[in-house]
């Protein structure tokens, strides 16, 4: 009952990004992966809203596109921060977003410095509770992927791995991807 309550807790928050530090009251994931069937897919929620960095974010459609829920105090996060960064980077043709959870902004940019993200974080965490019709983030951190069609097509749930995230992108995309 309480891995129920907890994951309702991190699906329905919205605290704009800049809630306090709530490392004791997260629910982590185990890495696991769940890639839809094209069939059952539905349509993703428009990413868009302003960033860490102070600009403006909308996501471009028909783009295969992953989006990294995450928090700068979250162990996981920092451990697959590089992974992420490094598939970013090669593989430009693949639209990278994060969303700041239960985070504060100025812990969120020493994080984004850190780890040198190049991609943008949208700092309303408002945004998760959208994917509840698909596959809502159900632990800190949760990876999604949209395919270019726009619809919900894989969730990992926990720290990614180099292996983990090349198989979900490269059964979604249908083709090679760049690690």
């Amino acid at each position: 009952m309480l891995a129920v309550a907890s994951i309702f807790l991190l699906t329905s928050c919205s605290t704009g990004g800049i809630s306090s530090n709530s490392e004791n009251a997260y629910v982590s994931g185990d890495g696991s992966a769940i890639v839809i069937t094209e069939s059952q897919r539905t349509l993703a929620p428009k990413l868009s809203g302003e960033t860490l960095d102070g600009r403006k974010f909308n996501s471009e459609i028909g783009k295969l596109t992953v989006v990294n829920v995450w928090a700068s105090w979250c162990s996981p996060c920092r451990a697959e921060a590089p992974t992420l960064e490094e598939f970013a980077i090669k593989n430009p043709d693949i639209q990278f977003v994060g969303i700041l959870t239960r985070d504060n902004l100025s812990s969120a940019q020493s994080f984004v410095n850190r780890f040198k993200i190049s991609y943008p974080t949208l700092i309303d965490d408002a945004v998760i509770s959208s994917f509840r019709g698909s596959l809502p983030a159900n632990a800190i951190p949760t990876t999604l992927v949209i395919d270019s069609n726009g619809r919900v097509a894989a969730r990992i749930s926990g720290q990614v791995t180099v292996s983990t995230m090349k198989d979900v992108l490269e059964k979604v995309s249908g083709r090679a991807i760049n690690v």
